[in-house]
């Protein structure tokens, strides 16, 4: 899978996703991961990205071509498909389903946002999808396109060591992961449940299935009423 992200700070990505997981799927060729200047495509001798809003108002909005050329400068150059996802506030809020759908695609592009948004018309020209991490605003789409990258970096296979992990976590049935223990069987008094410790495979998965549930009712019942309404 290839990850394409534009950016005005390559440095920041980079940094947070070439370690653990997804540093690890990149040394091993399951994963590119490429961070673009964006302001290395700027025609100006400052390499300024940004202009006042036309109408007025507060702030800075980021150019156009600056945009357009960096998103140029990907697409002459990879093979295959490709999407391209602006991350904003006022996108679909990500969720694991949609992780899902994009590790199917061989080509992903982000562009990452900042001052008080982007020039309207460049959106229309390159933009597939809105997507947005929740209803908050952040300084500008790094963290969300690093989040979303180490999201669906994980289900590529051969990513996780344990390619299984990838369907036992949270989300993944629209429940909550059960409890987790290791090592030892007991740890400040509190003990390991015993359903654990009986070998037992059928009962150790209905035991799990039922803490899933229970969890979820208790810190999330939003989605078992999603679940419900289906």
């Amino acid at each position: 899978m290839n990850c394409y992200i534009m950016t005005l700070f390559p440095e920041m990505v980079m940094g947070g996703l070439s370690a653990s997981i997804t540093g690890r799927a990149m040394n091993n060729g399951l994963l590119h991961v490429e961070a673009l200047n964006i302001r290395d495509y700027s025609l100006d001798k400052h390499k300024k990205v940004d202009d006042y809003p036309y109408g007025g108002g507060a702030g800075m909005v980021m150019q156009a071509q600056p945009i357009y050329d960096c998103f140029q400068s990907i697409v002459e150059r990879i093979d295959g498909n490709y999407r391209c996802i602006y991350l904003t506030p006022q996108g679909k809020t990500f969720k694991q389903s949609m992780a899902k759908q994009y590790v199917q695609e061989e080509n992903l592009i982000f562009l990452c946002g900042h001052y008080e948004g982007v020039d309207e018309r460049v959106l229309e020209e390159i933009v597939d999808d809105y997507v947005s991490l929740g209803d908050f605003v952040l300084t500008g789409g790094e963290l969300p396109a690093m989040v979303m990258v180490d999201a669906i970096a994980r289900l590529v296979p051969g990513v996780l060591h344990n390619d299984d992990s990838a369907f036992t976590e949270s989300f993944e049935n629209g429940l909550l992961e059960y409890p987790q223990y290791s090592r030892p069987e007991e740890w400040r008094g509190k003990k390991v449940p015993e359903i654990l410790l009986s070998g037992d495979h059928a009962k150790v998965d209905a035991w799990r299935l039922q803490q899933s549930i229970e969890r979820t009712r208790i810190l999330r019942p939003d989605l078992l009423a999603d679940m419900e309404s289906i």
